[in-house]
């Protein structure tokens, strides 16, 4: 059974490369909405969405969401789920669910809190999933990690990493073997530990790649990376992200759409027992 535990999802307004995408509109719900529910469906005992704006902290009470407002200073969500956990008196097992994953399947938060309870030398958890395709492994949207063998991460980059020197292997044409392992942007974490972090100087290698987590490798801590026990897709950072969410979800509200039209019209010629 799954300890117990706790999901804060930090969700700002301004991004550079797609401004207000937490509230973008998918399937007749924000991206935010999408993104709370499925962690309340996790089964952690609170679900909190920190923010800093009141059009953020509007929408998310709108659909029955805590919310906790933070500082707008703040350089990463990490931070922003530090002070909300701080605020809050959150104690961990803690997980930080960022609000761009509409499509971030319950079972993913409930193992990479496993993963950090079954790891004792860990602080910090997270999950990665192969990479099949030579243009993912090539782009520096999609965070690439490699792992020892016990599964402690060594690095991540936006880079392609492991470099492959024989560039048929590297997937430059496009074959379909696992290339590497794709970072899923999702953490688990002992509470001290986080404090820990936050209060840690900033380094030139998390400035140079954008990873925050990177600060955790350079002080010496380790973070275990499970791979996903079922498919995770990619978040919203671009709006080609989005258009692509946008089109799953559509055809997955339809099939459930379907589903239970069928459902029904099964149902006036069976009975409401199911008999003939």
């Amino acid at each position: 059974m799954t300890a117990p535990f706790s999901v804060v999802i930090p969700a700002r307004y301004d991004s550079s490369r797609l401004p207000g995408k937490v509230l973008a509109d998918i399937a007749g719900k924000p991206m935010l909405q999408h993104t709370y529910e499925r962690a309340a469906a996790s089964g952690a005992q609170r679900v909190v969405v920190a923010t800093d704006d009141e059009r953020i902290r509007a929408a998310a009470i709108g659909f029955g969401a805590e919310v906790c407002m933070t500082d707008g200073a703040h350089a990463s969500g990490s931070a922003r789920v530090q002070e909300a956990a701080a605020i809050l008196g959150i104690e961990g097992p803690l997980v930080n669910v960022q609000a761009d994953e509409p499509m971030l399947p319950p079972s993913a938060i409930v193992q990479v809190v496993d993963g950090l309870m079954a790891n004792s030398k860990a602080g910090v958890a997270t999950l990665c999933e192969p990479i099949r395709d030579a243009k993912e492994m090539h782009n520096p949207n999609a965070v690439k990690v490699v792992m020892d063998r016990q599964g402690y991460a060594l690095y991540f980059s936006r880079a392609p990493i492991p470099w492959r020197a024989e560039k048929d292997k590297a997937g430059a044409d496009g074959r379909t073997t696992d290339l590497g392992f794709r970072h899923v942007g999702i953490y688990a974490y002992w509470v001290p530990m986080l404090d820990h972090l936050m209060q840690s100087q900033t380094t030139a290698l998390e400035q140079q790649e954008r990873l925050e987590q990177l600060r955790a490798l350079y002080y010496g801590h380790r973070i275990h990376v499970s791979i996903s026990q079922d498919s995770i897709p990619a978040g919203v950072d671009t709006p080609e992200d989005l258009e692509v969410v946008r089109k799953l979800m559509a055809k997955s509200s339809f099939s459930r759409k379907q589903e239970s039209s069928e459902k029904a019209l099964d149902s006036r010629f069976r009975g409401n027992d199911g008999t003939n």
